[in-house]
């Protein structure tokens, strides 16, 4: 047995295996946008202290959760699917919670009925996604409706109250959620061509089609959070420069 047959059979990372690396590369940076989300909160104004732990948990979450993935792929070599939407199904409502935290630290008055319109998107594209993948109802029926959740979402956070009220708050949380959204409809276009073209047109290895993903969820994770953070410094920077000069 060669060397590097010998790592995996072991249930360690090859060298040669470029998906499980991803894995481990991504399940460590996690971790530490984690530690590095939750001792900024403490360095941010009250207002955005919430969004700044909930995105520590969007990523801790994740962590643990490509902690179990990196196993399953060393040790079997196969799409970690009920992992994925595991992860999927506590990550995303949990975005969707930040969209509705941002806007209501400076519109208090906003309705919850736009968080529970996004909360509904959410449910219906991943719980469809996953009824497809695991063959439970046709794939591409499936395909469709998730497709459709998706669309609700987009059009909560472009047309519906949510993008209705971005544009009346402030540049800080504005920035915050215009790079947020936009994260949403690009970054969140590799899940449904990956269903497409990796599962229901099987043209694309699982080797591949892994690896994309996990570059996606950090992308979508990381970043995602990130842009809550920058403008949460940004604010917090102008409101003490402010008090000082007045």
């Amino acid at each position: 047995m060669g060397l590097d047959a010998e790592i995996a059979a072991h249930g360690f990372l090859s060298p040669e295996d470029p998906v499980a690396i991803s894995f481990w590369i991504i399940s460590i940076s996690m971790v530490a946008a984690t530690v590095f989300f939750l001792m900024e909160s403490m360095s941010v104004s009250t207002p955005w202290k919430t969004s700044m732990n909930v995105g520590a948990l969007v990523t801790l979450v994740a962590a643990v959760h490509y902690f179990y993935m990196r196993e399953f792929w060393v040790h079997i070599h196969s799409s970690p699917i009920l992992y994925r939407y595991i992860d999927w199904s506590i990550t995303v409502p949990l975005q969707m919670i930040e969209f509705y935290l941002i806007l209501a630290a400076v519109q208090p008055t906003i309705g919850k009925g736009m968080f529970l319109r996004l909360l509904l998107g959410t449910i219906a594209m991943l719980a469809f996604g996953y009824a497809g993948e695991a063959k439970f109802m046709d794939a591409w029926v499936a395909f469709g409706l998730g497709l459709a959740g998706w669309a609700f979402i987009l059009f909560e956070i472009f047309a519906g109250e949510a993008g209705k009220v971005s544009a009346d708050v402030n540049k800080y949380v504005k920035e915050s959620f215009n790079i947020m959204r936009l994260i949403v409809t690009v970054g969140w276009s590799i899940y449904p061509l990956g269903y497409y073209f990796g599962y229901l047109m099987g043209s694309v290895d699982a080797a591949s089609l892994n690896l994309v993903y996990n570059l996606a969820d950090f992308v979508n994770k990381i970043a995602f959070c990130l842009a809550i953070w920058a403008s949460a410094k940004n604010s917090t920077r102008a409101s003490k420069e402010g008090a000082l000069l007045g």
